[in-house]
Formats: structure tokens, sequence, C-alpha cells
């Protein structure tokens, strides 16, 4: 079949000349200027394989501590001469972050108190919380450079929090926290596990990092004792029930029997451990204590809902604040305080058995409801009753 006749160009007359069909570019292996492509397991988001460093691409930022030497500096105080967690300090960091990019190129040593204030007006979108734990950041970074860096004036010192509303901790009452924490879902090992970790939640009042740092040696079985490095790296020593002690024995007991193992346990290590023999994380604790909740009616139960149930409960039977502030590891008895809102009664009973004006007024009403006394013997005379029904008259 003959080929149609191509147009002629309109200026010249002569055909249009046909383009040539366009060639691929060489491929990468080809060019000798063009680098080496990586493996396939290092590929872009592919995993490192096992025991090789993490790569880190040489046009990412150089981390906080790296780049500002005050704040590299104040990270390591906090770390060191505070011993605050890493909770603590990785938001530290990211908040001090987020304010040295917002005031580049201005160094963070260099801010005012203006440049403050519109970086915080920035961040409408948070909680008074949030703000709050912000500000906190900023003025503890500025107050170190002025102790420690020789910054002559603070200017984050006029920064003020705003008021965040701390609302009622949620707590159970006893049969709720019985039913959660002595009959968890699983069944097995998994069970005596989960049960060793909610009664120590509950029984101990621990927090659920507090827990799952136990080691074996820390727990003392005989004299229901545990010792627990809480917040800002203290140490202090918690009591706990026979309850807690059974579930603990029990778990320790059953521990050799963990699937996956290849050799019993040895003595000591990590108290509470996954099915790996590995130490139980925080997150798999929270679920532990989530589907706790959940099974036995008590939905969107978490750890620190456990430890004020601990609190609460010693409230009500009469312990006094300084008691459950050494049993909780608080810092300060203000803390403490907020469960006095969840039980109003204990104010009330506080000052009964300790004012003497209180003690002088007699018996409470509770106790007169609960406990009556023996009647009063009539007076005796000819009016009788009567006489004893009718109001006393006051001289004037």
């Amino acid at each position: 079949m003959p080929r149609p006749a191509r147009p002629a160009h309109p200026a010249t007359g002569l055909a249009r000349p046909t383009a040539a069909p366009a060639q691929p570019p060489p491929p990468p292996e080809q060019t000798s200027a063009a680098p080496e492509r990586p493996p396939a397991a290092q590929a872009r988001g592919a995993r490192p394989a096992a025991g090789s460093a993490p790569r880190r691409s040489p046009a990412a930022p150089a981390p906080p501590s790296a780049a500002d030497p005050d704040l590299a500096a104040w990270l390591h105080d906090l770390r060191l001469g505070e011993g605050r967690s890493p909770h603590t300090l990785r938001a530290y960091a990211r908040e001090l972050t987020a304010l040295a990019d917002d005031l580049a190129p201005t160094p963070l040593r260099a801010a005012r108190l203006p440049a403050l204030r519109r970086h915080l007006s920035r961040h409408t979108e948070l909680t008074p919380s949030s703000l709050a734990r912000k500000i906190a950041a900023i003025r503890s970074f500025y107050a170190y450079l002025v102790a420690e860096r020789g910054l002559e004036v603070d200017p984050a010192l006029r920064l003020k929090a705003p008021r965040a509303p701390r609302p009622a901790p949620r707590f159970l009452d006893v049969d709720e926290a019985a039913a959660v924490v002595e009959h968890p879902p699983q069944s097995g090992w998994f069970a005596l596990r989960n049960r060793a970790l909610l009664e120590l939640l509950y029984g101990a009042g621990l927090r659920v990092d507090e827990a799952c740092a136990l080691d074996v040696q820390h727990v003392d079985i005989e004299q229901r004792l545990v010792r627990v490095r809480g917040k800002g790296n203290k140490e202090r020593i918690v009591p706990f029930g026979p309850p807690a002690a059974d579930a603990i024995t029990a778990w320790l007991l059953a521990r050799p029997e963990r699937p996956h193992a290849e050799a019993p346990d040895p003595p000591g290590g990590a108290l509470l451990r996954n099915h790996r023999g590995g130490r139980l994380s925080t997150r798999a604790a929270f679920t532990v204590v989530a589907d706790a909740g959940r099974f036995n009616g008590a939905p969107g139960l978490h750890p620190h809902a456990l430890r004020h149930t601990c609190a609460t409960h010693l409230l009500a039977a009469g312990a006094d604040l300084r008691t459950i502030q050494e049993q909780l590891g608080h810092a300060s008895l203000h803390t403490t305080q907020r469960y006095t809102h969840v039980d109003p009664g204990w104010l009330l009973r506080v000052y009964r058995d300790a004012h003497p004006h209180a003690r002088a007024a007699g018996p409470t009403p509770e106790a007169d409801a609960a406990t009556p006394g023996p009647a009063a013997p009539p007076p005796s005379g000819p009016e009788g009753p009567a006489r004893a029904a009718a109001p006393r008259r006051t001289a004037r």
C-alpha cells in the first residue's frame, strides 16, 4: 500500500520533513555520571537490615541540641540535673524548636517579650492545658539562661499561663474496681500477668510506666512492699495488699510457661513481660486495662483511672492526704488535694474529728441515725411526758 503524500510547507513548497521518533533516554546504568542505584532492601521506605545503623539523609536538619548550644545545655540539665522523663524532654524540645523556627533568624537568647507573645498568639487552636505546657517550657528555658548561661533579662518572666480547668478524676466504685481487677478477659498465662498488672495499678496506685519498669528484685512479697522509681528519678517504697501479693506470686510461678520461650526465666529481670519474653510496654498495658474495663462494664478505662480509684478509696476509708501523697509519689500536696473534690464528705469527717468545737457538739448526725442511743426516762411528776415535750422558754 503506497504511503500518503506529505503536505508541502506553505512558504517553501517543499515537503515537510518527518520528525524522527523520540528515543527514550539512556538508562541510568549506561551513563557514567549516574550514581549506582541502592539495593531493594535499602530503597526508600524499606526497613534497613537488622544490625545496620539507620541511614540519615545528609540534607536532614540538625537536631535542636546541636543547632542551639543554649537549648542543648538546658536539655542536658533537665535530663541529668533534674531527672526529667524522656517524654518531658521530647515535649520541651519540641516546644522550644517551634519557638526557634518562629523567631528565626533571631536566636532564642535575643528574644523579647513581644516576640514571645506573638508566637503564642499563633496557636489559638490549643487547649488551655496545652498552651500552659508551652508557656511552662518557655519560662523554664529562659529561667535557666538567666541562672546558668549569663542572660541578664528574662523575657518570659511576665508570661502568664491560662487557668486550665481541672475536671474531677474518673474513678470506679469498690465493686467495679474489684470486677475489673479480678476478672481480666484473657485466660491462662496472659490472665495471670494482666491481673498482676491490674493489682499493681489499683492496689498500689502505681503509674503505668512505673509498673512496666519494675524488675523482680524490686518486689518484696513477704513484706508486701515494692520499690518504685517515679517522676524526677525519685525512689519511693510503696505497700500493696494481699490480693496483689497473691497475683504477683501466681504470675511469677507461671512465667517459665510462657509461649515461645526456649528456656526458663532467669531469676530477676523484668517483672511484667510480653509473649516474646521482653518487658511489657506501656502501650500494651493501656490495651490490657482498656480490655478489662470493656469486659467488665467500664468502657474507656485507662491505667490512670485505676490510680485515681486507689487514691479515692484510700481517702474515703480515712487516710490522710500526706499518706496518699507518699503512696502516689506526688511532688506537691496540691496535686493530692484534687481527690478531696471527689469525696466531699472527707472534709466534713476530718473537721468533726479534729476541731474542738465540733467534738463538743456531740455525736455526728450520721452516728445518731446509725446507732440510736437508749431513750431518756420521762421526768417524774404529775405532768409526765407532756412536760418533756413542751419547749423550754427562755427568759427575756
